[in-house]
């Protein structure tokens, strides 16, 4: 460097020590978010619930939605392949056995090599059906037995 400095000496280096390496610290970050993303995979369901408390709020809320006359709800919890077939004022029709249907139970079930839960309903004349509930952007209500 050269030039007219404002004092006689040479300006002082900012940095005199010898560099450290600090892989120690690189190593905590990356292992403490993998351990993090560990973490969050185990403690998804307990937030979220199991597929079968899924799938048996679903249909609970389907169930009711029919009972109150909620169309728009209703038809919002159906999968996409019953929304296709079956317009808003088709649903009650397609899925409202009784009055007063409470969900029973559940279980899981493989159909075509999916995946689905089976939940039972049942309504106060002593009847009963078996709602198909799949994971399609959310648990769906996609069937009727």
């Amino acid at each position: 460097m050269s030039g007219p400095f404002l004092y006689d000496d040479d300006p002082a280096p900012l940095h005199t020590g010898t560099p450290r390496r600090r892989g120690g610290l690189l190593l905590a970050i990356f292992g403490g978010t993998v351990v993090a993303a560990v973490l969050m995979v185990f403690a998804l369901p307990l937030i979220n619930g199991t597929a079968e408390e899924q799938a048996r709020e679903s249909a609970g809320v389907f169930v009711a939605a029919l009972e109150k006359g909620d169309i728009e709800t209703a038809h919002g919890l159906l999968c996409e392949g019953e929304r296709g077939h079956l317009g808003p004022d088709d649903v009650a029709a397609a899925y409202l056995v009784g009055d007063g249907g409470q969900v029973v139970g559940a279980e899981e079930a493989d159909v075509d090599g999916t995946s689905v839960q089976k939940v039972r309903v049942s309504w106060n004349d002593g009847s009963g059906s078996t709602l198909t509930v799949v994971r399609e952007d959310g648990p769906r209500v996609c069937g009727i037995n």
